[in-house]
């Protein structure tokens, strides 16, 4: 069967996944290594993920606000696993000016260098935590919640589009508590909420659960995560949620008086979502034609195509496609009017149908002349493109009976899409493997999945052993599931009493 896209995910699924982000105009190259020009298409997604998001946060009683871009070093000095584990990643800034230098080019001004160098920020805590010292004096102050939407910059070695960026779009929460439990609380609250949100406007099914000692985000206590399973089996770290103790706070002096009058170091959260979802829901959801966009974050759930021949009949074919658009548009799905375009450009109506297609709009309505006179449409579910025969499955329906059925076909497609990947994670995450060398390897191990195992959970040289072994087979621990079944039986590393399971996998 011939498809949208000249190669295959079963070809290649790295050139697949760089043939969708084009051709379906999600983002492109800037011309500065790592970093991208999102496109209207792919920004529209990242918007409805930004305002499904930004509701739920704040109807956790998180605040939005914004700090600086540019982040003092020393900030960062105070916090040693937090700089160490950022420190081949930043970018600084250590001039303020720039001059000829006679030949034609701009240098920096050897008189313009700053006193203190500045990074670019890579992720907020320490200018947070810093503003949090002067915010918290009570613990009637408490708890102190913020959150920013902002850009980051990671001097990434090795980068790939959405999944990364040297520079990325993202959310930042950062919350400071009067002790453990409430931070632990708002820790776990807030990985469930970017679970529920994968699950749902994503249709991304996840797998929810703690990182292992080594994954910890860069001066945490205790790290989580959500992973999702791409369809080359590979895992992807979608959202992490991280209880930071006391030790942000000590380093940057965030205390409060408590009850009885003593002096108390706040315990900090943080949590964040990135850009990344985005290549997570291509890879979840895209086939051999392009993306396919779940429709709560679709940023045009229906797409009208008039079939217009530069005749006396398109005036008709025109009226008629704009009224079927107020109708479609008085209707709702998933609690919000539904969101339609009538795409009048001067483009031959082939060439866009197929433009929708691969940009993945859930549903796409052709109307010509014959349409208007027999009071129909021509509607083609992204879902569902081909039918047996490998002939596009278009559906010739009466109009008012596409209409009164609308909200319902876009709710079907978002959970149609869910299910399709909820059963490839499911049926990909083997508990029955006893060598992960023989799984792994071989043209038959391309896609994998995860293995869960049965582990000791062990610290220190033992675990480094372990994330060794694993790195040769290009493996790593993505997270231990909260769902899991309780450990019973010897850790499949060392043969000492297990304490939980872990998935493992290769990832990105």
């Amino acid at each position: 069967m011939k498809h949208a896209l000249s190669v295959t995910r079963q070809q290649n699924f790295a050139a697949w996944y760089q043939e969708v982000i084009s051709e379906a105009d999600l983002a492109e190259e800037s011309g500065v290594r790592g970093c991208m020009v999102i496109r209207p298409w792919g920004y529209g997604i990242w918007e409805r993920i930004q305002k499904l998001m930004d509701a739920e946060i704040k109807k956790a009683g998180v605040e939005n606000c914004y700090f600086p871009l540019f982040i003092p070093l020393s900030f960062f000095e105070k916090e040693a696993d937090h700089v160490e584990g950022f420190a081949k990643e930043m970018a600084v800034v250590t001039h303020h000016r720039l001059v000829g230098d006679g030949k034609g080019k701009l240098v920096p001004d050897p008189e313009s260098k700053l006193e203190e160098p500045l990074v670019v920020r890579p992720t907020s805590e320490t200018v947070i935590g810093a503003a949090m010292s002067r915010w918290v004096q009570s613990w009637r102050d408490l708890p102190l919640m913020v959150n920013q939407w902002a850009n980051v910059v990671r001097w990434e070695m090795r980068t790939r589009m959405f999944l990364r960026t040297s520079e990325f779009l993202w959310q930042e929460g950062h919350t400071a508590h009067v002790d453990r439990d409430d931070a632990m609380n708002e820790t776990m609250r807030a990985l469930e909420m970017y679970r529920a949100f994968a699950e749902g406007p994503l249709a991304m099914p996840v797998m929810a659960g703690e990182k292992p000692e080594n994954e910890r985000f860069p001066g945490a206590v205790a790290t989580y995560s959500i992973e999702a399973m791409m369809q080359d089996g590979k895992a992807l770290q979608a959202g992490t949620s991280h209880y930071l103790g006391t030790g942000f706070s000590e380093a940057a002096g965030i205390k409060y008086q408590d009850k009885e009058g003593g002096q108390q170091f706040a315990h900090t959260t943080s949590w964040g979502v990135s850009t990344r979802l985005i290549g997570g829901v291509i890879m979840t959801h895209g086939d051999d034609d392009g993306l396919r966009c779940p429709p709560q974050v679709a940023p045009w759930q229906i797409v009208i195509v008039p079939m217009l021949r530069d005749d006396d009949g398109d005036a008709a074919v025109l009226e008629y496609c704009r009224n079927l658009s107020r109708e479609l548009g008085s209707l709702s799905a998933f609690g919000e009017p539904v969101r339609v375009l009538l795409d009048t450009k001067a483009t031959k109506a082939a060439n866009k149908r197929w433009s929708w297609v691969k940009k993945g709009a859930p549903l796409i309505v052709e109307v010509g002349p014959r349409d208007v006179a027999d009071g129909k449409a021509a509607v083609l579910r992204r879902d569902r493109l081909y039918k047996d025969d490998g002939k596009l499955a278009t559906a010739f329906t009466p109009r008012a009976e596409f209409v009164a059925a609308a909200s319902a076909m876009l709710e079907d497609i978002q959970s149609n899409l869910y299910n399709e990947a909820k059963a490839r994670l499911d049926g990909n995450i083997r508990r029955d493997v006893s060598d992960l060398a023989a799984h792994y390897q071989g043209d038959e191990a391309k896609f994998a999945g995860w293995v869960e195992v049965q582990w000791a959970r062990p610290s220190g040289d033992a675990l480094d052993k372990i994330v060794e072994q694993l790195k040769a087979l290009k493996l790593t621990m993505r997270n231990a599931p909260l769902d899991a079944a309780p450990a019973d039986g010897p850790c499949f590393f060392s043969g000492a009493p297990a304490v939980e399971r872990i998935l493992i996998g290769r990832t990105y």
